[in-house]
């Protein structure tokens, strides 16, 4: 929203939540600020109408005297919100920069990240700083904190990992703990206020803004000809005592542990996809896509370093494989290289590790487009059922002869059955010179398939788990029916009613991109860093 504003032709942007209702004193504010010939940036917080239950009934009244009686309620009467999502924001010249650094990639809803940029901005000096908190110039319903999971205090903290992630940030980005050498001065904040039908601007000595500082910084100091580091912690108290009392929620990294139990949908489900650098635009159109069919239940094992950060900065629920592979190819691990069997067997490890926490889990490959969520249809085959895509390519006969079985998109339920299975694969795996799928094979339905039950099963004798191949209309693999060489693929899988297609029988990352690109079943720009539905409805709106 930033960015847009910024692009845009307005002599004055002004950034604030839906929920908040602008009153006149905002235009009137606003108009006499619009005469200032340096730029600047104006901050104030919303006000709570627990206190006036007529608010609103008034303001639909078209009626000078009844908005003049508004405005004469004292606005230290009001209750304002302690947290980030009131605050209210303008600033003019747009095409001029706010700050000095770089604004995050702030998760939205998940806490002051706008609180975050008025500080920012302070802090870089490049503006004159107005604080007309003492104005009524917005206000929220009642119950706008419980909307948002809200603690009692009224601070806008629900718990959520994806705060952690923006504390993180902040402090990655932020400046405000840091002084540069080159400053001699404090920053300079005017407070508005007003006085009859006049505003006054009143300097503030020493500007703070206490509330509105997260996160940790390094600050650097000179000893000598070397420098040291030192850890400071800038919190606000309301976060001081976020952190004090939600302690597994303070910080990144999150372990796998925690990010379960804030995504699992209510069947303790959820999608995990595993991807290293080579495949980072790969996993983003992944990512969109579930984005955009409202699948939030997912989560990302990154297989290196920068694919973690990459992931942090994009907003996912990420964690760090703690026994990554090693010499992991950018371009040269495609099926059958020794880089890809190392990479496959990080999986169902990590899948294992899911399941004994008590969460079924549904491993789709970053290579798989989804049409639709196929999570409810696949929980809905039972317990003590294996459901896994099939890579026959032949559309007559059985889709479960040997070695057909495809490790990068199934189905595993958290119960005794699964688990003593998986526990026998990947000890298979571990063993093996292969990747891991001919394990799956091999343990699940039997040398040669001699645990075969007709065309589309097989059945493990020692757990029980019936293994069932998924119908290939429905889970088509990337040779079926050459339905990735048709002209419009996306019509040609509709018709079949598919859930997924797989982007597999073709061997190397840039044929992979290729194919999935000239098909159309691409979500993600890496230019922009933005969703393609995203960037489309942005594109559309202006």
């Amino acid at each position: 929203m930033v960015a847009r504003a910024q692009s845009s032709d307005s002599e004055i942007c002004i950034l604030v939540d839906a929920d908040v209702v602008l009153l006149p004193e905002t235009v009137t504010l606003l108009s006499n600020f619009s005469r200032i010939d340096r730029d600047w940036l104006l901050i104030s917080m919303a006000r709570n109408n627990s206190k006036f239950p007529n608010l609103f009934y008034l303001l639909t009244v078209h009626s000078s005297h009844k908005f003049h009686k508004l405005q004469e309620i004292p606005a230290d009467n009001w209750a304002a919100d302690s947290g980030d999502r009131g605050l209210i924001m303008a600033w003019n010249n747009p095409r001029n920069p706010l700050l000095e650094g770089v604004l995050p990639s702030f998760l939205y809803g998940r806490g002051a990240y706008s609180s975050w940029m008025a500080h920012e901005v302070l802090s870089s000096e490049m503006r004159l700083m107005f604080d007309a908190s003492k104005l009524a110039l917005g206000l929220y319903p009642e119950d706008f904190s419980a909307k948002r999971g809200s603690s009692d205090s009224g601070t806008l903290l629900d718990g959520s990992w994806e705060y952690g992630v923006n504390r993180h940030l902040a402090a990655v980005y932020g400046s405000y703990c840091y002084r540069s050498l080159r400053r001699h001065h404090s920053p300079m904040l005017y407070e508005v206020v007003k006085h009859s039908e006049d505003y006054l601007l009143r300097k503030v000595e020493e500007p703070t803004f206490s509330n509105f500082v997260i996160g940790k910084e390094h600050i650097v100091h000179a000893e000598g000809d070397s420098l040291r580091k030192k850890e400071s912690i800038c919190l606000p108290g309301h976060l001081l005592n976020y952190s004090s009392e939600n302690p597994d929620a303070a910080g990144v990294p999150y372990s796998l542990g925690m990010l379960l139990q804030f995504v699992a949908d209510q069947n303790r489900s959820v999608v995990l996809g595993v991807a290293g650098a080579s495949y980072r635009d790969m996993l983003m159109s992944w990512v969109c896509r579930l984005r955009h069919l409202g699948v939030t239940n997912f989560v990302v094992c990154a297989l290196d370093q920068e694919t973690y950060e990459f992931s942090i900065l994009q907003g996912l629920p990420v964690f760090r494989d703690p026994l990554p592979p090693k010499n992991v190819s950018f371009d040269d691990c495609h099926f059958g290289t020794q880089c890809f069997k190392r990479v496959t067997k990080v999986k169902s490890r990590i899948v294992l590790e899911i399941l004994r926490m008590g969460y079924n889990v549904l491993l789709s490959d970053v290579d798989i487009y989804w049409f639709h969520n196929p999570l409810q249809f696949l929980h809905s085959l039972g317990p003590a059922t294996f459901a896994a895509q099939t890579d026959e390519y032949n559309e007559t006969g059985p889709i479960n002869l040997p070695r057909r079985l495809n490790s990068g998109f199934y189905y595993a339920r958290s119960d005794h059955a699964t688990i003593t299975a998986m526990e026998m694969v990947v000890k298979h795996a571990t063993k093996s010179n292969s990747s891991e799928q001919p394990s799956f094979f091999d343990i699940l339905c039997g040398k040669e398939g001699v645990n075969r039950l007709g065309d589309d099963r097989c059945l493990e004798p020692r757990t029980n788990l019936t293994i069932m191949f998924l119908n290939r209309d429905l889970f088509p693999n990337g040779a079926y029916r050459g339905l990735w060489e048709r002209r419009d693929v996306r019509s040609a899988c509709k018709e079949l009613g598919c859930f997924v297609i797989h982007n597999n029988w073709v061997n190397g990352r840039k044929k992979k991109l290729l194919r999935q690109m000239a098909s159309g079943l691409w979500d993600y720009d890496p230019g922009s860093r933005m969703c393609l539905h995203s960037w489309l409805m942005q594109v559309a709106s202006e």
